[in-house]
């Protein structure tokens, strides 16, 4: 998602950093300070697609899946029996697994359930192309109620202009007409627009649970290539987090260039958060590393999937990705047939690892027998 000469970087860079601390709203964010306030929720926009349909059983054993002998079976099933009720039309064998479950099986007949009741269907591009992996977290970040020369950046309630709100340099000039939720540092608000959703932590104490709201409706561009075009960051060292370093190093009129480049902007709700995992695009939590973003116009929320996903090239990357997941989310940056975006969990430790996931993926359809 990732761009200026070291030169103007530096200069920018000295020029932001001697700007006195004001309470006013600094520019170039001219919305009003709101107290944080619950907006209602935006719903998803697009229309789930039904999987295929045709003679049952069909496809690959699940046997012969790279991985399956390794696999947690138990935690697999899990899975399935928390995610298959959002099915449009969710399957016997949705029922089914909750109440086999509700028996406390061992992992071998969790095993031999999943094995009897799905076989698998490979899912390829149109093109024979290379799937993508990729990861994200719920991210936490400090927020502050009021802007100050740090927390200059407005979290957005969804806009009544929506469809004319235009680009994120637009919105950042003041076109939308939104709420300031609360205020974040602009390299962490355009992470979590990333991300979509994640926990903010004020100084009084006050957790609160940014949810997404709706978006602009501009294409997503990631700023990784770009930087890396620019030589402001290595080839193999575009990480999440050598990202935010490098934002949070220029922070201001420099950074906010290259942030630009990605004109897709994220509005958010607030509300108290509860303590449990992020909720995902299907409305139910996701389940650490067993649940993946999806395009929805593709794959149904409530589908279990198969990833097999080798040969991360990023610094810091874990040599493989393979098991069951739930396809429970969506992103602005997920799009394609075999396209997924692994949710890792929450906290730093996550958002480390899920900022080296760039790794080439197949997938498989794992379909009910019944």
């Amino acid at each position: 998602m990732k761009w200026i000469r070291p030169a103007a970087v530096a200069a920018l860079a000295v020029a932001a950093a001697s700007c006195a601390s004001s309470p006013k709203v600094p520019q170039p964010y001219p919305y009003p300070v709101q107290p944080p306030v619950q907006q209602p929720a935006y719903p998803p926009q697009t229309t789930p697609v039904a999987p295929p349909t045709g003679p049952q059983p069909y496809g690959l054993p699940l046997s012969a899946l790279p991985g399956w002998e390794n696999e947690d079976h138990l935690s697999a099933l899990h899975a399935f029996g928390a995610g298959c009720p959002v099915l449009r039309s969710p399957s016997r064998v949705c029922q089914t697994a909750r109440d086999f479950l509700a028996r406390q099986p061992s992992p071998s007949d969790a095993r031999s359930f999943i094995e009897q009741n799905f076989a698998a269907v490979e899912v390829r591009n149109d093109d024979g192309s290379n799937g993508l992996l990729t990861a994200y977290f719920a991210p936490e970040y400090p927020a502050r109620a009021y802007p100050d020369a740090e927390f200059d950046a407005p979290v957005l309630s969804r806009p009544a202009n929506l469809a004319n709100v235009g680009d994120r340099a637009a919105i950042e000039a003041g076109s939308a007409q939104s709420q300031a939720l609360a205020w974040m540092r602009a390299e962490d608000l355009f992470f979590l627009q990333i991300q979509g959703s994640g926990n903010l932590t004020f100084p009084d104490g006050r957790r609160m649970r940014a949810a997404y709201a709706a978006d602009n409706g501009q294409r997503f561009v990631g700023i990784a290539r770009p930087m890396a075009d620019r030589g402001l960051l290595p080839r193999n060292g575009t990480s999440g987090d050598a990202i935010r370093a490098w934002l949070s190093a220029n922070r201001g009129p420099v950074a906010r260039e290259v942030m630009h480049l990605n004109p897709r902007y994220i509005f958010f709700t607030l509300s108290a958060d509860d303590g449990r995992e992020a909720v995902g695009a299907a409305n139910v939590p996701l389940p650490a590393r067993r649940s993946i973003a999806v395009d929805p116009s593709h794959w149904s929320y409530g589908e279990a999937v198969w990833i097999e996903a080798d040969g991360g090239n990023l610094i810091g990357a874990k040599a493989s990705y393979r098991g069951m997941v739930m396809a429970l989310d969506t992103g602005s940056a997920i799009r394609g047939k075999v396209r997924a975006d692994l949710y890792i969990g929450t906290g730093d430790a996550a958002g480390a690892e899920a900022g080296a996931v760039r790794h080439p993926l197949r997938m498989w359809r794992l379909m009910p027998r019944s």
